[in-house]
């Protein structure tokens, strides 16, 4: 079996002016699987920070984020099984949460939330992780 990795970046390009130089992406299948990089406020073509200051507008761009990766994958919204939310600040929740709620109202995914004292980039008030698992008879 072999992996299928899609929109490959390295963190010189994301994280300007940090010392470090990975080679990640921002999606794997895996079979079946679609295992998602967190997603932020952050447009994936152009790396630029959108809805600063706002965390329902963060959490708007990383599901829309989320489906179009998604998409490039083979999966779709109603494929995700697990999420994985985190907010810099506990008040965030509920806008993000009805942002949430919005994208994926009846996919009824298994979903943690925890609280962090920060993200990758200080502008970041929201990262939304998905895994996915593709019907096996959308796969042939």
């Amino acid at each position: 079996m072999s992996h299928t990795r899609i929109r490959k970046f390295n963190t010189q390009d994301v994280y300007r002016g940090q010392q470090f130089d990975n080679d990640f992406c921002n999606a794997v299948v895996a079979d079946n699987l679609v295992f998602l990089r967190g997603q932020v406020g952050m447009d994936l073509d152009t790396n630029e920070s959108v809805g600063i200051g706002d965390p329902a507008a963060q959490a708007e761009k990383a599901m829309s984020n989320i489906e179009m990766l998604l998409g490039e994958a083979g999966a779709r919204l109603e494929d995700i099984c697990k999420l994985v939310v985190y907010v810099t600040d506990v008040r965030y929740r509920e806008p993000v949460y009805q942002v949430i709620g919005r994208w994926l109202h009846g996919v009824y995914p298994c979903s943690t939330g925890v609280v962090v004292s920060g993200l990758a980039r200080r502008e970041w008030l929201v990262e939304i992780d998905a895994t996915a698992v593709i019907p096996r008879e959308r796969m042939e």
